[in-house]
């Protein structure tokens, strides 16, 4: 069985359907993301037949029974366990349709395999091409594997979290946002479902990251800047220069961790479309940000995060006008056309932390 779920129960919020883990002998817990209090029966009050869970079935469709993902890894030499969840979604058949982020997300397992360590049997595949139903890349399953992915997170840990689709952006009415728009992503039945909003993904995978344990996120999506709700962000020019900005929710709500370390690569800024292209590799198609970010570790600049950023963004840039000419991965442009939309590309990848640091002397490691 699907180790951590094994052990918990999983109730769905009775306002917005979100998972949510009971702690034992709880009558009621209260959603993170939208703060409504959901109330679960008390085993005591009603007969029930042996095997029966003991809480009130929740509104709307039944939830999946758990995954059989496997348990989760053992410890590596030194006690260290890697994880990893890889979210690939093409949108087939649909006018959304995007060409290489199944090709992302088997080069991103192949990097992390096979340059960082990572046993095959700790990463989650999730793209339209698997045939495990609990493995096709739909909000349900995109929301178990995040929550699978930091579940009985240890010190020494590393987890990484690579998603390559579409992004787009809502609007927040609680205040946090300083441009007044959540961000978010796509599952594959988005428009049946609805997208997955960086509150719910704070919520899931960095606030409850314990002491010890650090999570990359590289996210190759539009309006992908800070799609954790991270802090700080790193403000970068050509130069290489840069400075942290303070993105803390005016609001005061808190969006740090547990003590535990995250930084995440995004594809752009929050404002900003990605490109799905063939002119970085001319073979096929790919995420620019998650070839450019493979691109400058297997070229020797993957030492610290500030050279990686640095490699990403100048070779963007020097592909310039072959990339300008490629469809542009932006939800909205998508839908009203039909389909991709030549047209100039500006594209900067990003770096936010839940912590501030120097980018040029801090090492990369996962």
């Amino acid at each position: 069985m699907f180790g951590p779920y094994a052990t918990m129960m999983l109730v769905n919020c009775s306002h917005c359907h979100t998972p949510l883990q009971l702690p034992p002998g709880a009558s009621s817990i209260r959603c993170a993301i939208c703060r409504a209090i959901t109330y679960v029966a008390d085993p005591r009050s009603v007969p029930m037949p042996p095997g029966a869970p003991h809480s009130l079935p929740p509104p709307g469709p039944a939830p999946l029974p758990p995954p059989s993902w496997g348990l989760a890894p053992p410890p590596m030499p030194g006690g260290r366990r890697k994880k990893a969840v890889i979210c690939g979604i093409t949108y087939r058949n649909t006018r959304s349709e995007l060409k290489g982020c199944i090709n992302d997300a088997k080069c991103m397992k192949y990097l992390l395999i096979n340059r960082f360590g990572f046993p095959e049997s700790s990463i989650i595949m999730l793209t339209e091409d698997e045939r495990d139903p609990y493995k096709i890349p739909t909000k349900h399953n995109i929301r178990m594997a995040m929550y699978w992915l930091v579940q009985g997170c240890q010190p020494g840990d590393s987890l990484v979290f690579h998603y390559s689709g579409h992004g787009s952006q809502q609007r927040d009415y609680s205040g946090e946002e300083a441009d007044g728009y959540d961000e978010t992503l796509c599952p594959v039945d988005f428009e049946t479902q609805g997208m997955i909003v960086d509150n719910e993904i704070n919520a899931t995978m960095v606030r409850p990251l314990p002491r010890g344990v650090k999570l990359h996120a590289i996210i190759d999506a539009c309006h992908s800047g800070t799609m954790l709700d991270l802090s700080y962000l790193c403000r970068m020019n050509r130069s290489g220069q840069y400075a942290w900005e303070d993105h803390r929710p005016r609001n005061g709500a808190w969006k740090g961790t547990s003590g535990g370390e995250v930084i995440s690569f995004s594809g752009c800024d929050d404002d900003q479309t990605s490109a799905d292209t063939s002119a970085l590799s001319g073979i096929t198609s790919t995420g620019a940000m998650t070839y450019c970010f493979i691109q400058a570790i297997e070229r020797g600049h993957g030492t610290t995060y500030g050279s990686i950023l640095n490699s990403m963004r100048s070779t963007i840039r020097s592909t310039g006008d072959a990339i300008s000419g490629g469809p542009v991965t932006s939800l909205i442009t998508m839908l009203l056309t039909g389909g991709s939309m030549p047209g100039t590309l500006r594209q900067e990848p990003q770096l936010t932390s839940n912590e501030m640091f120097d980018v040029y002397a801090k090492p990369f490691s996962l």
